[in-house]
């Protein structure tokens, strides 16, 4: 095959570099044509993001005969170094909330839940503390990390506490008192100090490793690689470092996208452009879209989140022409349990008062709907509090909605016969799909530039808000024919073009939708639900956000008023549920 110019400089080079490439530029054919042309009987590692990345790379190495290339993601080379030495037992999926409060014998503070509210926030500690490259937890203070008024105050007040448990569960693990989880052994690989017997290092996906791992790699005394794109950064969540800006090595680009032609390349550099609203250091973004291709066969609607993404399927499965065949990237399943084990369904039967029903440990312990959203502010638990708006907004219709959902849905095996794919950001990365449709919930520039404006300097999350735009970037770049998103998400003044096509705001598509009488019994729950709704997915600015003596005085208001709830909904940017349990908590309704 012909290689770019681009290509071809990276290939030739010579010590440590970093390659910022941009989505769909053939990064992987370039890496592996650079181990390719490394001197006979050298020593490789390829480092991928993960296990899915690893088995194909580790396919097209052995095709052309590179035996001398070692394959891994950070955690099995950590496995194979930490687990087998010391004999530990591994965890699978981790500790829950209730396991550590009962492991470590938690006490409350007679505040309701308090072990279990103290017990997620060690969890999300230990998460911290592994994933940084700090040698001991006193090191790091994990207010840091804690953004939310309500939960920050929770922790000021127990941190001492927090701190002493994070130790002690992480002390026990050393031990091999108790299992281990995959964090663990990778942070005991990096405080080892390893030493990889290796001649050159490729560290692909860079942008989202964990500080750790990048500890580990750039002590190696091989030639190392670094690999990424500095605007796909998308796992702050998990304490992830652009190992990009961190790594002083010489700069190199492949910034020819063959996956999408210019227009979408186009868009997706103006969308970028958005950064310059919360920083003065704005990149030069190198992108130029060189794809042709025609085909409108693979058709997918990738969301920011769950609950925007449920949003869409419920909306094609209950349409008067519904789809026959859906997929979901990573199992539909996953899209419907927390990480914890809860599942919408325990949230729905907390909703019903139907404790009895309730499978999840944690949620068992909660006698109301009311004391989870406690529970959610105190500890930014953002998948629990994303259940609890799908159950306000679909109530009872839930487990029909699903059901159907599942009826038309088909596993790996038959993707390809599914008419639409739908995917979160995070579960579609690496991917690129023929059509994308983008749901309503992505940050726009409106939004972006009104949380700036409100924010002083000292509270605005600058880290955050650039990491919403590089889902909005990573979302367009896996278009590679046509793209179909809602305006608001357009930059003003963008020329229009064949292949991105503009959708009608969401309200003017459901008002439409609630004229036609002969619509199913989901046709009108989905529709009777979705304008609002949507609309609040994008500008959602309080979805999170805990209820403040300020407005808890405008919500006084409005009900003293005789406000519906349709206008308290529509007023204080909240679901209809929210509102609801908020004025039977303030205990505005008699």
């Amino acid at each position: 095959m012909k290689l770019t110019a681009e290509q071809e400089a990276i290939i030739r080079s010579k010590g440590d570099i970093k390659v910022n490439a941009v989505a769909g530029s053939g990064k992987t054919t370039t890496i592996i044509e650079y181990a390719r042309t490394r001197p006979a009987g050298s020593r490789i590692l390829y480092l991928a993001f993960n296990k899915t990345v690893k088995l194909e790379a580790a396919r097209r190495f052995a095709a052309l005969g590179l035996d001398n290339v070692r394959v891994e993601t950070a955690h099995s080379l950590a496995y194979r170094h930490v687990v087998f030495q010391h004999g530990y037992e591994v965890r699978q999926q981790g500790y829950r909330t209730n396991e550590i409060a009962t492991l470590l014998g938690l006490q409350g503070n007679g505040e309701k839940h308090a072990e279990f509210i103290v017990a997620n926030h060690i969890n999300k500690f230990i998460t911290y503390f592994c994933n940084s490259r700090a040698s001991r937890v006193q090191e790091l203070n994990y207010l840091d990390v804690v953004s939310d008024s309500t939960a920050r105050t929770f922790v000021k007040n127990v941190y001492p506490y927090i701190e002493q448990q994070t130790r002690q569960l992480l002390a026990r693990m050393d031990r091999g008192d108790i299992a281990i989880t995959h964090d663990f052994y990778l942070k005991k690989f990096q405080l080892g100090n390893p030493r990889l017997p290796f001649d050159f290092i490729l560290f692909d996906e860079a942008q989202d490793a964990s500080a750790a791992m990048l500890d580990i790699f750039l002590k190696q005394p091989a030639t190392k690689v670094i690999v990424g794109d500095t605007h796909q950064q998308i796992y702050g969540w998990r304490y992830a470092v652009n190992s990009l800006e961190q790594a002083d090595f010489t700069t190199l680009h492949l910034s020819k996208s063959f996956r999408f032609g210019e227009d979408i390349a186009a868009l997706a550099r103006a969308v970028l452009g958005w950064k310059a609203h919360i920083t003065d250091k704005v990149p030069e973004v190198e992108l130029e879209g060189l794809g042709k291709t025609k085909t409108q066969k693979t058709k997918a609607v990738i969301a920011r989140s769950n609950l925007g993404l449920l949003l869409k399927a419920i909306e094609a499965v209950t349409a008067e022409k519904p789809v026959k065949h859906i997929h979901f990237e990573g199992n539909f399943n996953s899209y419907t349990y927390a990480d914890e084990g809860a599942s919408l369904y325990d949230v729905l039967h907390l909703y019903n008062g139907k404790k009895q029903y309730v499978r999840d440990p944690l949620l068992q312990s909660m006698g109301s709907l009311t004391e989870l959203e406690d529970y959610v502010e105190k500890t930014e638990d953002a998948q629990l509090g994303m259940m609890l708006e799908i159950v306000k907004q679909y109530e009872n219709d839930i487990p029909g909605l699903l059901q159907t959902i599942r009826d038309k849905h088909v596993g790996n095996e038959d993707k390809a016969k599914a008419d639409l794919v739908f995917s979160t950001v995070h579960r579609c990365k690496g991917m690129e799909y023929d059509v994308v449709e983008l749901a309503p919930d992505f940050l726009n520039e409106k939004k972006l530039k009104q949380v700036v404006e409100e924010e002083t300097n000292n509270d605005l999350d600058r880290g955050r808000l650039n990491e919403e735009i590089n889902l909005l970037y990573v979302a367009i770049t896996r278009a590679r024919n046509h793209l179909k998103l809602v305006e608001n998400l357009v930059p003003k003044d963008f020329p229009p073009s064949a292949h991105i096509s503009l959708l009608p705001p969401s309200w003017q598509a459901e008002r439409k939708k609630e004229q036609q009488e002969d619509q199913s019994k989901y046709n009108r729950s989905a529709a009777k639900q979705k304008a609002a709704p949507r609309e609040r997915t994008v500008n959602r600015g309080r979805r999170y956000q805990s209820w403040t003596a300020e407005t808890d005085e405008e919500l006084t208001r409005l009900v003293a008023s005789g406000a519906t709830l349709d206008d308290m909904e529509r007023l204080l940017e909240r679901s209809r549920g929210d509102v609801a349990t908020r004025i039977r908590k303030l205990g505005l309704w008699e």
